[in-house]
């Protein structure tokens, strides 16, 4: 017993020694290589739950290349030291329902007066206060002029600090349907950019989003509650057109996240094969069922009713939109319980945009209310997000391998998920932004 003691530790030490020495050598033979050492006083396993204690993340450049015990490990020559000891270390957290150029207070007829450029410039500040708040990855699904294809490539380029950004371009949906503009008169013969009406339009409508850099699709399979003059719950697709869309985004590497607040819409928009359904709101038991047996995911923001029936009068929105999110609002907290127990596959998404950016933290406490445990919440917004935008081998946990996406709170979120709320350290692709 005591040789097998001895020998393990000579082995830890050798490993420790090898580490810091192919550092050093990689730092030598390549000036351009950057280490950074966290000290992690309490790390995250997000896929098993257990917190390791004082774990060493070592980072060279983007991605992670060593997680091992601090004790006996030398700190990697030349590397930033950066320390954590006193904080509980987790993956960046991913919002797979942002309007990053939305802004949150011109809703309704307020918003007519903002240009695409405008949104893209207030996206600025959002995606500032997303990464803030320890959102290290967004999906965007829905904006005016490819602006969220705009910000997401200015954010690579650089030129600004924001999260990493799956752009949707334009929502596609029927006219008159909730991803068309329904607030002008006739005269003005306004139709949204996104309207396609038939299963060969919509097609041809996939088509003209990827070719102007749309990483996924967005439909609008029912109607809205933020739109004018239509049923939230009532189906606007129908099975043909979706199964066409559908299969147009796969065949071009896309995955398809459908807009559904009513049960036949939400229904039919699995069986069409679409990758999630956003909202969820009333999801009955055939749709549960249905999501359970084809994978789909569910993102329901179960958040934004506090903001909307609070704030929404002032930031103009429609009286016949507070009306219905206060038919289904609570209807859709209690679904997301059901959908919860019935097995559905279920990935973190709060429609950032309704409600101030930055904010999106705030849907945990709910998600916890209603049903998940604390570390539940915490994988939908780490590895089951991750898997639903395809980036499960880049993010969502902290592995050797994967890109540096790193956020740190000082208690202990399984414990009190409310600190989520309040991070207090923001590492993106070995960068230190917070």
């Amino acid at each position: 017993m005591k040789n097998k003691l001895i020998s393990a530790l000579l082995s830890s030490m050798l490993c420790s020694l090898a580490l810091t020495a192919n550092l050093a050598y990689a730092q030598d033979k390549h000036p351009g290589v950057e280490t950074t050492a966290i000290k992690a006083g309490r790390l995250l396993d997000v896929e098993t739950g257990k917190v390791l204690r004082d774990q060493l993340i070592v980072i060279v450049n983007e991605r992670i290349t060593a997680i091992v015990p601090i004790a006996g490990t030398p700190i990697p020559y030349n590397a930033k030291l950066i320390d954590l000891s006193n904080a509980t270390v987790l993956p960046g957290l991913i919002d797979a329902h942002t309007h990053l150029t939305s802004n949150p207070r011109q809703h309704g007829y307020s918003s007519l007066g903002t240009s695409t450029i405008r949104s893209a410039l207030y996206g600025v500040r959002a995606a500032r206060d997303t990464l803030n708040a320890g959102f290290t990855t967004v999906r965007d699904v829905g904006s005016e002029g490819f602006a969220d294809v705009a910000l997401r490539d200015a954010i690579n380029d650089g030129d600004f600090p924001g999260p990493r950004i799956l752009a949707a371009g334009y929502a596609i949906g029927i006219k008159g349907g909730h991803c068309d503009n329904n607030l002008l008169p006739p005269e003005y013969n306004d139709t949204g950019k996104g309207v396609a009406d038939g299963p060969w339009a919509a097609r041809s409508k996939v088509r003209e989003m990827a070719k102007y850099g749309a990483d996924l699709i967005k439909i609008c399979a029912t109607g809205g509650v933020l739109s004018k003059g239509d049923a939230a719950g009532a189906q606007q697709y129908t099975l043909e057109e979706m199964q066409a869309i559908v299969q147009e985004a796969h065949k071009l590497g896309r995955k398809v996240a459908a807009h559904a607040h009513g049960a036949s819409g939400i229904s039919d928009a699995i069986r069409a094969g679409v990758d999630s359904v956003e909202h969820s709101s009333l999801i009955d038991a055939e749709g549960i069922k249905l999501a359970k047996q084809h994978g789909t995911w569910l993102v329901m923001d179960i958040y934004n009713d506090d903001y909307i029936l609070g704030e929404g009068e002032k930031a103009g929105f429609l009286p016949e939109s507070l009306a219905k999110e206060k038919e289904i609002g609570q209807k859709q907290r209690d679904n997301f319980r059901a959908a919860l127990e019935g097995g559905a596959r279920m990935a973190f998404g709060t429609d950032a945009g309704v409600y101030p950016h930055g904010d999106n933290g705030k849907q945990f406490y709910y998600m916890v209310k209603y049903g998940m445990t604390p570390l539940q919440a915490i994988q939908a917004a780490t590895i089951n997000a991750a898997d639903l935008l395809g980036l499960q081998d880049k993010v969502g946990s902290i592995k050797v391998g994967k890109l540096a996406d790193i956020i740190a709170v000082d208690a202990d979120p399984l414990t009190d998920v409310t600190s989520l709320t309040k991070v207090k350290f923001v590492m993106k692709s070995g960068k230190v932004y917070k």
